[in-house]
């Protein structure tokens, strides 16, 4: 099935978008010689705000329908210094900053919180470059990363960073948990196979074409919808029983992190486990003596079936929906949002294009390598966990 080209244009400032099922929404190249006014126009400078914008009642990715929607931004936080270092993130919606938007993402996005801790360390001004396409399967961001490399080849890079296959077990567990009959989980282990073959191609990628790069790193998958999968699907097991979604999901989703990890030590990278920042709470939960959070994180010593025993057996009471993140005994923080999908976030939202700010938070907020929002949203938790492995010096 073929589709013509669909193309996201910038209008007066503004972007204007076509969405066709099936098919990836992708930015209009400018001729040569013509005027970059548009893209001009989307460059701002803006201030922090503290107040989280309202989620729009429309959702263009959660209709049903399998679509892509290219929301590429490249955002300089700037410290005002001599020195200019770049950030790339490769990914779908979620490095994107997607808020249920077609025009607006999420500033503070996880590359941009991790972007601002590496400005203040390394005392540089710090250009965030996302190249993310939301609702892009593990295979199109492979494709991405070849076709954009250009922006990690650029001399000033520093970080490369990516994430993948969550809209591969999305789509899988939707034709999973609604099929009828006998349970099939084909569609599964294709998932899988895909999203290990992938993630391993995202690597063989980037060392090739970023060598400038100090810092590279995948974030592998939190669970979305944790609490809502643990239903019967309609279809019935070998035993004739209705299987449960969660119960069904869970060890696809151990054993894709397990290689996530496993492959970003063979390469070089390091693995950003947002399963045990998201799913694990900052206290010990179990009376076992370790924090949850601490618990449940990739173990490079560790088989494949160990760490999927360890995540969906022997821990599995301390796995719980990133909607109540646990910080305290008492005290909760909400990570997704009520599209039970996407990471929450701090302060303001951007259109799609370039821009510039101060940093959010100064140095002197940061006190034992966390600004004061941490781990009160989602898209703060992930920047964190990816900024703390990174290195002293650019």
């Amino acid at each position: 099935m073929t589709f013509e080209s669909t193309r996201l244009v910038a209008l007066g400032g503004a972007l204007a978008v076509s969405l066709v099922a099936g098919c990836a929404v992708a930015q209009e190249e400018v001729p040569a010689g013509a005027t970059l006014a548009a893209e001009t126009e989307t460059e701002t400078e803006t201030q922090p705000e503290t107040t989280e914008p309202e989620v729009p009642d429309s959702d263009p990715l959660g209709s049903g329908q399998e679509i892509s929607l290219a929301q590429h931004s490249s955002w300089k936080i700037d410290l005002g210094a001599a020195r200019t270092y770049r950030v790339v993130a490769y990914g779908d919606s979620i490095f994107a900053g997607y808020q249920r938007s077609i025009f607006k993402v999420a500033r503070r996005a996880a590359p941009y919180a991790a972007g601002e801790y590496l400005a203040h360390r390394w005392g540089a001004n710090v250009e965030v470059v996302r190249r993310t396409v939301s609702g892009a399967l593990s295979g199109e961001i492979v494709d991405d990363i070849q076709t954009d490399r250009s922006y990690m080849a650029d001399p000033s890079t520093r970080a490369v960073y990516f994430e993948m296959c969550g809209n591969d077990y999305l789509q899988a567990r939707k034709r999973f948990a609604s099929a009828s009959g006998a349970c099939s989980t084909t569609d599964l282990d294709n998932a899988l196979a895909g999203c290990t073959r992938n993630m391993e191609s995202a690597m063989t990628k980037i060392v090739a074409n970023a060598p400038t790069a100090k810092h590279k790193a995948i974030v592998n998958l939190y669970y979305p919808g944790f609490d809502a999968d643990d239903v019967l699907a309609r279809c019935t097991n070998a035993s004739g029983q209705r299987a449960n979604v969660l119960a069904t999901l869970l060890p696809y989703m151990a054993r894709s992190n397990w290689r996530a990890c496993s492959l970003a030590k063979r390469h070089g990278f390091d693995c950003v486990d947002a399963f045990a920042e998201y799913m694990g709470a900052d206290y010990d939960s179990n009376g076992d003596g370790k924090v949850d959070s601490e618990a449940l994180r990739f173990d490079p010593n560790e088989s494949e079936a160990a760490y999927v025993q360890r995540i969906t057996v022997t821990l599995r009471s301390t796995v719980k929906d990133s909607n109540r993140h646990g910080l305290t005994p008492t005290t909760t923080a909400d990570y997704l949002f009520s599209d039970d999908t996407h990471p929450t976030y701090y302060g303001n939202t951007i259109s799609p294009g370039t821009g510039r700010s101060v940093p959010d938070f100064t140095a002197a907020q940061i006190v034992g390598g966390k600004n004061p929002e941490w781990n009160r949203h989602g898209h703060e938790r992930m920047g964190w966990a990816i900024a703390k492995l990174a290195p002293a010096a650019p």
